[in-house]
């Protein structure tokens, strides 16, 4: 009998699980960062071993379908693996499902994983098959990346692969998805590398994250990487965030690191991007100011007054009113009016989106003050069009007694038109 995959590494796929599911929202458990510990190691690197003197092969097993199943002899482990995913009880089947995946053998992980797709499973049970996954790369994490290139289309099996790999032997990862990946577009590959090396060598991981060009997938490594940045403090996150050398990344870093940092300390928050400066501040600043607003309007308000007038101020003060307009749009627009010389186009129009449900007429006043005439008109017609399904007396008569451009109140007038017809 093989010794079995320790009931720790199970715990890692949780939290790796986690962090994949919610994407872009949630992150990896810190508290596993030290999970991958030398103990471990030798007995990951025997079951490996133990494949490879067994004979067995990596390639695929095929079915008539040309689909990867079950090896012969394997009917009882695909039977008890429906059976504990069919479980009622949550708590009973994760206890279960860490038990089943200590007892498959390495040569039968191919079959299991194609099985559990086949079946559905992977739609409805991401954890488990996240599980499997992370445990199929412990084992042997090339026969497991081979099978996600040929027979999974999304990135969610190649990345828990390979943060599960890296978590053993992340020069052999990084090599893999290098010698992987052709052409200058971002490397997908690299993503899940980022993800599970951010929970035990974020510096590395951001060194990776910063070869990479513009695109979804460094978006996506900079999701990962954050939250361990953050578990080593506020000041370390934002002498991180400050030394990107890439001013987009930079911008990125700076607006997750605030949005973080904002939710304990808001003033601090603010008052580090006043003190930093930059367009990555600039952009931060209103996300900041809006939660600041939605603890303690009156504080994040007087902080507001401080500011120089400049981009940062005008920024400021939409993040306000935006969080203001989607409660009390009269106070917000109270705010705007006091401090006019501070907005611009882009307030007028946060304003209109951010208040029309709840002021519809109110907010159309505003959007004669955008000054650009393209975006003005085009805010007239998207935002009363709107109106007129929810309430067509209402923008019927906010639009008789309004002076709308001439192109603006034909479109609108034949938008009511059809309308009115649809509802005969």
């Amino acid at each position: 009998m093989k010794p079995g995959i320790p009931l720790i590494i199970a715990a890692v796929a949780i939290a790796s699980v986690g962090a994949f599911i919610a994407g872009r929202a949630s992150a990896p458990n810190t508290a596993s960062n030290d999970q991958s510990t030398s103990t471990d190691i030798p007995e990951r690197t025997s079951r490996r071993d133990l494949v490879r003197d067994s004979g067995a092969s990596s390639t695929s097993r095929n079915s008539p379908s040309g689909q990867p199943s079950a090896a012969s002899g394997d009917t009882a482990v695909i039977d008890e693996m429906k059976q504990i995913i069919g479980t009622v009880d949550p708590l009973a089947r994760a206890q279960a499902w860490l038990d089943f995946i200590n007892t498959i053998e390495p040569d039968q992980f191919e079959g299991v994983v194609a099985e559990f797709r086949e079946s559905g499973f992977a739609r409805e049970n991401m954890g488990e098959y996240g599980m499997l996954l992370t445990a199929w790369a412990k084992i042997d994490p090339l026969q497991a990346l081979d099978y996600a290139k040929e027979n999974t289309g999304s990135p969610f099996a190649r990345n828990t692969i390979l943060a599960s790999w890296v978590a053993t032997d992340p020069e052999a990862a990084i090599i893999w998805a290098k010698d992987n990946h052709d052409g200058d577009k971002a490397n997908p590959w690299m993503v899940g590398v980022i993800r599970g090396l951010a929970q035990y060598d974020p510096s590395r991981a951001s060194e990776l994250m910063s070869s990479m060009p513009y695109s979804d997938e460094r978006g996506d490594a900079l999701q990962a990487i954050v939250p361990h940045i953050m578990a080593q403090g506020g000041d370390a996150a934002k002498n991180w965030a400050s030394s990107i050398e890439d001013d987009r990344l930079r911008e990125g870093a700076v607006k997750r690191v605030s949005e973080q940092l904002a939710k304990d300390d808001p003033q601090g928050t603010a008052e580090w991007l006043a003190t930093s400066g930059g367009d990555a501040a600039n952009d931060a600043i209103d996300n900041v100011m809006g939660i600041w607003a939605r603890e303690d309007s009156t504080a994040a308000i007087a902080h507001f007054e401080g500011i120089p007038s400049g981009e940062l101020r005008t920024n400021a003060l939409r993040g306000l009113t935006n969080h203001l307009a989607t409660g009390d749009p009269s106070a917000a627009a109270r705010l705007l009016d006091s401090h006019a010389g501070d907005a611009d186009d882009n307030t007028y129009r946060q304003f209109v989106w951010h208040s029309m449900r709840e002021e519809p007429a109110l907010a159309a006043d505003y959007i004669g003050l955008i000054q650009n005439e393209n975006e003005r008109d085009q805010t007239y017609r998207r935002t009363l069009e709107r109106w007129m399904w929810r309430d067509l007396d209402g923008a019927a008569q906010w639009m008789g007694s309004a002076d709308l451009p001439e192109g603006v109140s034909k479109d609108l007038e034949n938008r009511m038109q059809s309308i009115v017809e649809r509802r005969r």
